[in-house]
């Protein structure tokens, strides 16, 4: 099994994770399983397969640029939880406050 390979306490621990003997078992096995998937995968025969293949084909969506009518500056600025003059207060870094 991979996971006796990796040892999920040390690991746990590098990651401040305070496991329970029961969690270090559990997620033991779920990484070994894991790791099996990914052995399994690795087994596969792509050799012919290029590695910017698609499973479905890609295009690009085009549509005419037409000018439509949209909503009023009040409109939007009314539903802004903060407002500073004609523009939306936004938070300077993320998770700080408006």
């Amino acid at each position: 099994m991979a996971s006796e390979q990796i040892n999920i306490a040390h690991v746990a621990q590098l990651a401040r994770l305070a496991l329970t003997p029961d969690e270090t078992i559990r997620f033991g096995k779920q990484l070994g399983s894991l790791l099996e998937h990914v052995r399994v995968l690795q087994s596969l025969p792509l050799d012919d397969v290029p590695a910017t293949a698609q499973v479905i084909p890609s295009r690009n969506e085009m549509r005419e640029d037409d000018v439509r009518p949209s909503l009023r500056r009040e409109v939007v600025l009314a539903g802004a939880p903060v407002s500073e003059g004609v523009y939306i207060r936004v938070p300077r870094i993320l998770g700080e406050d408006a």
